[in-house]
């Protein structure tokens, strides 16, 4: 049986074929490290803004970007669909001209089926829903949202910089636009417990978002984070608590949201801690045993509840 609805799974139930995500870095910045809203981001973030950022500082254009994604996934998956995913720092900061010329371009490339935009909850200004709305016609559209914690408290910490009504507001703008939405959230935040952690979980379902991504909290250099860890403020969680904790999560959203990530994936040369995380395969093999050992499935609490 499928213990969760995952990703792949879903866009094979659209297309009826494998679709690959092409990451890309569009040199956009973050509100929360400029000085609009904060200096320095989220105590976890790095330069590369948690994504792609290699691209942009080897003066590649968007255009590259996507054509060297496409020929990977081509090798790598045997691929011939594609959705153009801006990945790196806050992909809605800017004017809406400027939004509508860089996903123009990258949806133009023959197999794109879809565009997924990761932002902030306090960065859809005007229009920009909206703009996003109008790639439905032909494109597969997702919008995702960092949440990391239903906790303002954590997010407190972690300088985030809204809370989660904000999060909440946005999503419901982003549904009535006819928006699916995906948000992000991170196990192991400091301060947070289990209850807490679920909590979160239950705070999704909650709010109807379509999918999440969901990753274990990771130490990388040169990031507050890092200073943190190495004066013993911050301890990492070890593989077997985070896929206990991941299960106990799972168990706890609506069966139909689809799960587009289980772990994270950090560029090993960044990671400080804890070196698990370099080890993905691994992490994820422990997951589906794990699935099968508890015999237990994505909405298990919520089907022993009703």
């Amino acid at each position: 049986m499928d213990r969760y609805r995952s990703y792949n799974a879903y866009l094979r139930e659209i297309f009826g074929e494998r679709v690959q995500k092409i990451p890309l870095d569009a040199g956009f910045h973050c509100p929360n490290r400029d000085g609009t809203i904060s200096w320095g981001g989220c105590i976890y973030c790095d330069r590369q803004g948690s994504g792609s950022g290699a691209f942009i500082r080897r003066g590649e254009s968007l255009e590259a970007q996507v054509l060297k994604g496409m020929e990977w996934a081509k090798k790598k998956y045997g691929a011939s669909k594609f959705i153009a995913y801006f990945q790196s720092f806050t992909n809605t900061y800017g004017p809406v001209s400027l939004l509508r010329d860089l996903y123009d371009r990258a949806l133009a490339h023959e197999g794109m089926v879809g565009l997924s935009v990761g932002t902030r909850p306090d960065c859809l200004g005007e229009g920009v829903l909206d703009l996003l709305a109008s790639y439905r016609k032909h494109f597969l559209v997702w919008l995702e949202l960092g949440l990391q914690s239903a906790h303002d408290a954590t997010l407190v910490k972690i300088n985030r910089g809204h809370g989660v009504a904000c999060f909440d507001r946005a999503v419901e703008e982003a549904h009535s636009a006819g928006l699916n939405v995906c948000a992000h959230v991170i196990l192991g935040l400091p301060g947070e417990n289990r209850e807490m952690m679920m909590e979160t979980a239950g705070h999704l379902g909650a709010a109807g978002v379509e999918g999440v991504k969901i990753h274990g909290l990771y130490v990388v250099k040169d990031t507050v984070l890092a200073e943190m860890h190495e004066r013993g403020g911050y301890r990492c969680l070890e593989r077997e608590e985070y896929v206990e904790l991941l299960l106990d999560f799972l168990e706890r959203l609506p069966p139909g949201m689809v799960i587009q990530r289980l772990t994270g994936d950090p560029v090993p040369a960044e990671l400080v801690a804890p070196l698990w995380m370099r080890e993905k395969t691994k992490t994820l093999q422990l997951i589906a045993k794990r699935f099968e050992e508890r015999d237990t499935w994505q909405g298990k609490s919520l089907s022993i509840e009703h």
